[in-house]
């Protein structure tokens, strides 16, 4: 009698490659970065403009993937200048929340915090904005471009509350420079050093773990300890 075979165990059979399936944000925000870095050499300062004013009202691009991809090109291939980059971005942010703050002050309060939430402004975020341009007026405007949270929704109460809109409109150009001279700078300096992007993330890293914690205590101090006595 022939002698049996044991059926070979599952475990032993040769294991396929596979890929660790990404985040469907950081899937989104990979696409996202492939089709850009391919549309910004004919998009060229249009295009930064364009999704400048996209990322100050309700779409949520970070401005971190447009500006810093820009100023990086712009250093190592010298397509674009520093000084566009800045000034298209700064201008796109400009419109954005110009229209941000028209919308609002056209539609009023009672509309927006109806069907806000539809559009993805929760109530709680609306009002923590509305306290914040109340307590500190055009100058929080211009604070409130360095910020998370606040810099995208800062247009929505600043035309509830019919600020005075050249006020407003100098403010937010001038904070819009500053965030996006800090993002070119980023990018810039990525690209001067390549060394950077290879393993040597020490400096770097800790910089930027700085700067975010800095721009974190702003947000801590600014808006959530004088909202949150209220």
């Amino acid at each position: 009698m022939a002698p049996r075979h044991a059926p070979t165990p599952r475990c032993c059979s040769i294991p396929r490659p596979s890929t660790r399936p990404r985040h469907p944000l950081a899937e989104l925000l990979h696409q996202f970065s492939d089709w850009y870095l391919g549309a910004l050499s004919q998009g060229g300062y249009w295009l930064i403009a364009g999704l400048m004013a996209l990322e100050s009202t309700l779409v949520p691009i970070p401005s971190e993937t447009i500006i810093p991809p820009a100023a990086y090109l712009a250093g190592t291939q010298g397509e674009l200048s520093l000084i566009g980059i800045v000034l298209a971005g700064a201008a796109g942010s400009w419109v954005g929340a110009s229209l941000m703050y028209w919308a609002a002050r056209g539609l009023g309060r009672p509309v927006i915090l109806r069907f806000g939430p539809y559009l993805g402004l929760a109530v709680a975020k609306i009002e923590l904005a509305e306290r914040w341009s109340a307590h500190y007026g055009w100058a929080g405007v211009l604070l409130s471009r360095l910020l998370p949270v606040i810099r995208h929704l800062i247009g929505i109460p600043a035309g509830i509350l019919k600020l005075d809109f050249r006020w407003y409109s100098a403010a937010t150009a001038a904070g819009s420079l500053l965030w996006c001279s800090v993002l070119a700078w980023l990018g810039m300096t990525i690209g001067s050093h390549p060394e950077l992007l290879k393993g040597s993330l020490q400096r770097f890293a800790g910089l930027v773990m700085g700067v975010g914690a800095l721009l974190a205590a702003l947000y801590y101090w600014f808006v959530l300890r004088p909202t949150s006595r209220r």
